[in-house]
């Protein structure tokens, strides 16, 4: 019982506030902030009595030092920063007033809803209401994807909050299957099952947008969003070979802390820490020779120690996500990710392939994953290629299909303090990992992979230092 306790209280260790945290005010004198209300206007100065309309107004103003301060309110608009701070004294904050609920949403109310028949009513949602990217016309489709033969849609729609499902074909929704509520598209006309209820009397969202808080450019450093609910995002696959597009992500940045936020209905992740995009994005034909030539092309584009990670993921709630709730691939390297609550990802099943856990990482090099309370998900943790010199301690982990896999990594990294309470603990297909001290309340399969050779990096570097199968 009292390794039960020790293991548990380890949880409150890797709080935020652990971390080095950057003051609320700017850094500077010269430094401004910048208050954004849903009062406001884009055309004021953003000051705290002539505040701006929209977070985005203030992205634009905001330079290295500033603070973007949000009052209580929803807000419908993707942020897309114009750029980053310039050191960990000079970041961008981006942060919620003291006390106040600030939701950020990808989505926008859909009204006019005409009944058809029985449950089922429908909508048509004015084309300006997507601007250039409809998701209701995007399929989600990728590398490691497997759609179980039929199409999805980044699209979603919500009922007070909480998403509907894609159906199959338009007749299922037509007639009552279950007690699932569905939803169909054809470009911008929906037909959705409200079972029991007038939507025209309830809150009835539809996704609009991609992401929340993501930048288009990479580059965009030193960054921290704080104290936010973000949710209903029309999120693309996201694999290790291509961008990694999350309802907030970081694309290809270095030193951004997430800390605070509740994030959730993500179509597929919730943040990602991964790769940049390219002309060669979904094009590995599935292979590791594949994901080696996105490692090296990655080398090319200033992946290292100096340029690439170093990020700060902690105290979040992310919940909902049907791929992952955290995923990087290269780009999650040297970072740290503490103290969050992540559940019910990827609990539909309604479609599958490969990369979808509580936090999914390729290349967590010199990372630290502590304290963090993870269930209800098809796999807790899941490390695949280049696990070098990181550690998972302090983690409880159970309700899960599986608590953690190791997958052709070769190490050194560390599982320690650890509470897995699981069916299935652990699946080790991986070299040079050390376990000790962890309380494992199921099964455990160690497995060698002779078959696959993987790349293992230089002490605390993205170098290449060789190529190796896993004798385990």
């Amino acid at each position: 019982m009292r390794r039960v306790i020790a293991a548990a209280s380890l949880l409150s260790l890797f709080a935020c506030h652990a971390v080095n945290r950057e003051a609320s005010a700017p850094a500077n004198e010269s430094a401004r902030e910048y208050h954004v209300s849903v009062d406001g206007d884009d055309g004021n100065d953003g000051s705290s009595g002539s505040p701006l309309e929209t977070i985005s107004a203030a992205a634009k103003l905001a330079q290295p030092g500033d603070v973007v301060t949000v009052h209580g309110g929803v807000y419908r608009e993707r942020v897309d920063p114009p750029r980053g701070g310039e050191s960990e004294a000079r970041r961008i904050v981006y942060q919620a007033a003291e006390g106040e609920s600030v939701v950020i949403k990808g989505s926008e109310v859909a009204k006019g809803w005409v009944r058809v028949q029985g449950d089922t009513w429908t909508v048509t949602i004015p084309r300006g209401s997507f601007g250039s990217f409809n998701p209701f016309d995007d399929l989600i489709a990728g590398d490691w994807f497997n759609g179980k033969s039929r199409e999805h849609h980044t699209g979603t729609v919500y009922l007070n909050g909480h998403w509907l499902t894609e159906a199959a074909k338009q007749s299922d929704v037509m007639e009552p299957v279950g007690d699932t509520s569905l939803w169909f598209a054809k470009s911008t006309t929906v037909w959705a099952q409200f079972k029991g209820v007038d939507p025209n009397r309830e809150l009835v969202e539809v996704n609009t947008r991609q992401s929340v808080f993501y930048p288009t450019r990479t580059g965009r450093d030193y960054i921290t969003v704080r104290g936010f609910t973000m949710e209903h995002a029309a999120t693309p696959w996201a694999p290790p070979t291509a961008e990694q597009i999350g309802l907030i992500g970081t694309n290809w940045s270095k030193g951004w802390v997430i800390e605070g936020n509740t994030i959730r209905y993500s179509t597929c992740v919730g943040v990602t820490l991964g790769k940049y995009g390219d002309e060669w994005d979904n094009t590995s034909q599935n292979s590791s020779e594949g994901y080696v030539k996105t490692i090296r092309r990655a080398l090319d584009r200033r992946w290292s120690r100096a340029n690439i990670g170093h990020h700060v993921v902690c105290d979040n709630h992310i919940s909902h996500c049907e791929q992952a709730g955290i995923v990087g691939s290269l780009g999650a390297a040297f970072s740290t990710v503490t103290g969050n609550v992540i559940h019910d990802i990827h609990v539909r099943r309604l479609f599958t392939g490969a990369e979808m856990a509580g936090i999914k990482f390729h290349a967590a090099i010199d990372s630290l994953i502590a304290g963090n309370r993870i269930y209800r998900t098809c796999r807790g943790i899941w490390l695949d290629w280049m696990t070098q010199g990181t550690r998972v301690r302090g983690n409880l982990l159970d309700d899960n299909s599986e608590d953690l896999f190791v997958e052709v990594n070769h190490g050194p990294f560390i599982v320690d303090h650890n509470i897995f309470l699981s069916r299935l603990v652990l699946r080790d297909w991986s070299q040079g990992g050390a376990y000790a001290h962890n309380l494992i309340c199921g099964a455990v399969s160690i497995h060698p992979i002779s078959n696959r050779s993987t790349p293992y990096h230089a002490p605390h570097s993205t170098e290449l230092a060789g190529s190796s199968n896993i004798q385990c």
